[in-house]
């Protein structure tokens, strides 16, 4: 695969600086600002995702008419936690 590169980007010293003092062992500014990016789009495309999955929720709800309680909600999702603690826990 072909490979590309990004223009250059401006940024005030003090950023720099904050960058490169958190560079690990072998890591450079390139690769630290190419994690950063996949990082930021892998996140970004989650965060669609789930608001995609709210509204087609939301119109399912109004659709149906079958709406749930937040309370019905927190309770089940509590009885999912607590099943798997105790599945974990032994």
């Amino acid at each position: 695969m072909k490979t590309a590169t990004f223009p250059s980007v401006r940024i005030d010293q003090q950023l720099r600086d904050a960058a490169e003092g958190v560079l690990r062992e072998g890591e450079t500014l390139t690769s630290l600002l190419e994690t950063a990016m996949r990082e930021t789009i892998q996140r970004r495309l989650a965060q669609d995702e789930f608001v995609a999955r709210g509204l087609r929720a939301r119109d399912s709800a109004r659709e149906s008419g079958t709406y749930h309680g937040a309370s019905e909600v927190h309770a089940e999702l509590r009885q999912r936690l607590d099943a798997r603690r105790k599945q974990v826990q032994g």
